[in-house]
């Protein structure tokens, strides 16, 4: 394949989003291009980033054909070289959309994709795209928060962020932390409560608004406690400092409400198992009054023996893969990027359960355990696409599987 020309523009005309987020694209040739910064059916020019025999990578230099979803990016941080947000040229109420289209086009070119080729995906309501991260990881530069440049690893001192809740946009404001690497923000936005969590240590230097609870991350290893609460589906919730939790209170609820709609009824008799549990967010929202939840977080697991406190539930703290299943009515699995897997699959599967919510944030692992349940006698019956991360690529999905 002959190197592509430097000296002149290479143009493209593009065909779909795929995983990641670039636009596909072809040379003359048949070579594939991906495109950071374009979108489906648009002309750009562009140029070249990385080149290899089968696929060329590049970025949009000028749009000379634009979809009807491009709009001008808002942020001003990300004008400036911020590396987040990076599909923030696409009309938000078009996104969704967008995020079917990638799910669909993974399994269309799954090596099976004769048998998933009828899934019915949808995408979810489109959320509100601004000011709904509620936890926010940022690097430090001269006691500054900011955010790493767009393929560098370089930070941009920023003076807000447009996709996290108001409070957190304050500490970005006007929170100084010297002698720190890095700094995470995590605010419950419908109890009031900030929690900062400071790497190395917490400096007697930070500048914090009054009431800001700021901790060391030497002080976590140490044994120190500390957490917030957050309201969910008219839930109290207690996450601590290591804790996950989604997006926001938001996403979470558009999250809880797919997996219900992918379930249908459950009522307080069913045998749920929470697999990869966390905090108990989907125990407690489904309301079975004995489920089951496994997970390995040790603060995840304390967590969630508070917010399950009036449940007779069975928390064990374990990875899902040593757990020995016991018989389900429904699992609901969450698991990691990382995906179910093999041996992740051969655990829910000897659960003998009926229905499945499998919650996939990584789409290569959504059609790969999908292919493994279907082997394991699980047929999925639909696909509901969460966007949960506004503005960004990342792809949050809700698959529906019965036993066939």
């Amino acid at each position: 394949m002959d190197p592509v020309d430097s000296s002149s523009p290479l143009v493209i005309d593009t065909e779909r989003l795929v995983a990641g987020g670039a636009a596909l694209g072809h040379e003359p040739s048949g070579r594939v291009v991906l495109v950071d910064g374009a979108l489906p059916n648009e002309r750009v020019s562009v140029h070249v980033l990385d080149e290899r025999p089968r696929m060329v990578t590049a970025e949009v230099d000028a749009v000379l054909s634009a979809s009807p979803a491009r709009i001008e990016a808002p942020c001003a941080e990300l004008h400036r070289g911020c590396g987040g947000c990076d599909l923030q040229h696409a009309e938000p109420s078009a996104q969704p959309e967008l995020k079917a289209g990638i799910v669909a086009d993974s399994l269309a070119r799954s090596v099976r994709a004769g048998r998933l080729a009828d899934i019915p995906i949808v995408a979810g309501p489109a959320l509100d795209p601004w000011g709904y991260r509620t936890t926010v990881r940022c690097a430090v530069t001269d006691g500054r928060l900011g955010f790493h440049r767009r393929r560098s690893d370089d930070v941009l001192a920023v003076a807000g962020c447009p996709v996290a809740a108001e409070p957190i946009q304050e500490v970005l404001r006007t929170g100084r932390f010297p002698g720190a690497s890095e700094v995470t923000v995590r605010a419950g936005v419908r109890t009031g409560e900030l929690l900062v969590v400071v790497d190395p240590s917490a400096s007697d230097d930070a500048i914090v608004a009054h009431g800001v609870r700021v901790i060391g991350d030497d002080e976590l290893r140490a044994g120190r406690r500390a957490w917030f609460h957050e309201v969910v589906d008219g839930h109290r919730l207690r996450i601590s400092a290591r804790s996950f939790f989604q997006s926001g209170p938001v996403g979470a609820e558009a999250l809880i409400a797919a997996v219900r709609r992918g379930l249908g009824p459950i009522d307080e008799s069913t045998r749920l198992a929470d697999l990869y549990g966390g905090i108990g967010l989907f125990a407690v929202a489904l309301g079975t009054q004995r489920p089951v939840l496994v997970e390995r977080s040790a603060s995840s697991v304390a967590d969630a023996r508070v917010n399950l406190a009036d449940r007779d539930a069975t928390i064990v703290r374990s990875s899902v893969e040593r757990w020995s299943p016991k018989q389900m009515d429904v699992v609901v699995a969450d698991p990691a990027r990382a995906g179910l897997g093999r041996d992740g699959v051969a655990v829910v599967a000897d659960t003998h359960a009926e229905q499945i919510a499998l919650v996939s944030c990584d789409v290569a692992s959504l059609v790969r355990d999908v292919e493994l349940l279907a082997a394991a006698g699980y047929r999925a019956t639909g696909i509901e696409v969460v966007d949960m991360f506004p503005n960004t690529h990342h792809v949050e999905a809700v698959t529906s599987l019965v036993r066939a």
